[in-house]
């Protein structure tokens, strides 16, 4: 069996459903409210989870109601929770979603940890043992670089789930194998919609392999002068909190499984469709025969690709 090794953030998500965002200084009456487990690299890997791959989380919470909650969450899915590191007096990081009815579109008000991150040495020097891939989002940065540089001297792959360019996110970029970022990112960047010179700025900052994801638009994949885009597959959306998360772990999913890139960004594709049609970023992770019938359904060039 497989093993992905993910460095990050994992989070308790409060969520509330409401017919229409509201205005400053009014009340608005809650559809629906949940709570789950989030956050972008503990999302991504129960997502390989459930896909069959086994994973490890390294991270932080504090000792307080979320931060059991998060470990919970963690371990019900059968995440090795071995490397979360627990803060005596401090809090976890949660987050407060509201979601529009309708448009399945959200807004995050959310709080990092208020504990010292993960240090180097806490993650060990065992951390990758047995890794067949590394998963950062670089929130904590020196702990990610220094994970992502013992990675590359041990040959395993890496993937910077980035969100946004912040503190060491380029460096993390240059070491990895695999940049997946959000459009924000790519907007911090300076991309404007023109693929070309983005191409030309990615080789330049000398990056790797690199998906922008553009929501219901898709996504567009830079492989050195390989430039695709991938369609978003419609469905009748719900929530789209935690679909990049969603996508990053397919992604890594059709890279273990050895696909063409192409193949792989719409099996990430699909699986991330899929979640939408549930609120919050776990409930709807579907598992490998539901994708894959999906993708037959919607007669996906999946299946046609190598």
């Amino acid at each position: 069996m497989k093993t992905v090794t993910g460095i990050g953030q994992a989070s308790w998500d409060y969520l509330g459903l409401v017919d229409e965002y509201p205005s400053g200084d009014t009340k608005k009456e809650v559809l629906q409210w949940e709570e789950q487990g989030g956050g972008p690299v503990a999302t991504a890997l129960v997502t390989l989870q459930r896909l069959g791959v086994q994973t490890r989380f390294h991270g932080v919470v504090g000792d307080d109601r979320e931060g059991d909650r998060i470990r919970e969450s963690l371990t019900d899915e059968g995440v090795d929770v071995s490397g979360l590191r627990i803060r005596e007096g401090s809090a976890s990081q949660v987050a407060f979603i509201v979601i529009e009815q309708g448009s399945g579109k959200r807004t995050i008000f959310w709080r990092r940890p208020t504990g010292p991150p993960l240090e180097p040495e806490e993650a060990g020097a065992l951390f990758l043992e047995g890794a067949d891939f590394l998963l950062l989002d670089g929130l904590m940065a020196e702990v990610s670089i220094h994970a992502a540089r013992k990675a590359r001297s041990e040959g395993v792959p890496v993937m910077i789930d980035a969100g946004r360019v912040r503190e060491g996110m380029l460096e993390l970029a240059r070491l990895s194998d695999y940049v997946v970022g959000s459009e924000e990112f790519a907007r911090d960047l300076g991309f404007d919609g023109d693929t070309e010179a983005f191409r030309h700025l990615l080789w330049k900052e000398g990056f790797p392999v690199t998906t922008i994801t553009l929501g219901e638009r898709g996504s567009i994949t830079f492989n050195n002068d390989e430039v695709f885009r991938t369609e978003a597959f419609r469905v009748d959306v719900v929530d789209t909190t935690g679909a990049g998360d969603v996508f990053h772990g397919g992604y890594i999913y059709g890279l273990l499984e050895g696909w063409e890139l192409r193949k792989t960004v719409i099996f990430a594709s699909a699986l991330s469709a899929l979640k939408c049609r549930f609120m919050g970023g776990r409930r709807g992770i579907a598992s490998l025969s539901e994708v894959m019938e999906f993708l037959r359904e919607r007669n996906a060039p999946f299946f046609s690709s190598p």
